[in-house]
């Protein structure tokens, strides 16, 4: 008989209070480095929930995790939301963010503030991600204005992917290096609580790391930062083909889960499944 369905999370995982985007600030000041996980449904969500990640976010990646997309730039603020809302739910400790996908933000940043909010109110979110620099520094400006706390992200912007050529690292050569320290910069001035920095040389992040007064949190771009981002599909070793340099695998589901799919094929086909365990008797009363 299945076991009954648990809560959000364990009373262990709800002792610690909820984390804020003030308390991810904070822990730009010597706290221990922030694990943030991109994740896109309840169930996983609540998993990472449990084991104590830090920041659970509904990135644009979604296009390339779930929906088999080469690229981001087709997620629409109607797919974050929807996803947001599922990953909203399962989040007992974990602050959760959501990714502003691509030309949901870019045209004024009245249009950002705008979807911003839509976000916060549709999906559940309790802050929101945005890809830039220097260019996008006063639409940060005026959604932290609203009242909704902004994760910046510069370095490798996914969302440039045609005008950069393909997933390339970013800031190599001292002017290169120079213009990824001012978008940093530029974007932590206009009230970024964090920033993401993507595919980046690790001396690069650790300069960015000591110039700005928020955590910065890297995915390719060394240990220096505050903190780490991997895609949880990536983590765990469910994606099939190429993975970028910085990712780690730290399990092989992807195989765990061929394998347990193919024993059950095998075991309907020969009719081992289902057992007399796995049935009811007729004539006494259980629950499902």
């Amino acid at each position: 008989m299945p076991s009954t369905p648990r809560g959000p999370a364990p009373v262990s995982a709800r002792a610690d209070p909820k984390l804020t985007a003030r308390a991810v600030r904070d822990r730009g000041s010597g706290g221990p480095p922030l694990a943030m996980v991109a994740v896109y449904d309840f169930t996983m969500a609540r998993l990472f929930d449990e084991a104590g990640v830090d920041i659970l976010l509904v990135g644009d990646s979604l296009g390339n995790a779930v929906q088999g997309l080469a690229n981001t730039l087709g997620v629409t603020v109607e797919d974050i939301c929807y996803h947001g809302r599922a990953v909203a739910r399962a989040a007992a400790r974990a602050h959760v963010v959501g990714d502003m996908p691509f030309m949901s933000f870019q045209v004024s940043p009245r249009q950002a503030m705008a979807n911003a909010g839509r976000l916060v109110k549709e999906g559940l979110f309790e802050s929101v991600k945005i890809e830039g620099g220097e260019e996008i520094a006063e639409h940060i400006r005026r959604i932290t204005q609203a009242g909704i706390p902004v994760m910046g992200h510069v370095g490798l912007t996914p969302q440039k992917v045609l005008a950069l050529g393909g997933f390339k690292v970013q800031g190599r050569g001292t002017e290169a290096a120079e213009r990824v320290l001012a978008d940093a910069c530029a974007i932590a001035d206009a009230g970024a609580y964090a920033i993401v920095l993507e595919a980046i040389p690790p001396d690069l992040a650790a300069r960015i790391t000591e110039r700005v007064s928020v955590p910065t949190i890297g995915i390719g771009a060394g240990p220096s930062c505050g903190g780490q981002v991997l895609v949880s599909t990536d983590l765990l070793g469910m994606s099939r083909g190429h993975a970028p340099r910085f990712v780690r695998r730290f399990a092989d589901l992807g195989d765990a889960i061929v394998r347990a799919a193919e024993q059950y094929v095998a075991d309907v086909r020969a009719g081992r499944f289902p057992s007399e365990e796995h049935t009811y008797e007729a004539n006494r009363s259980t629950d499902a």
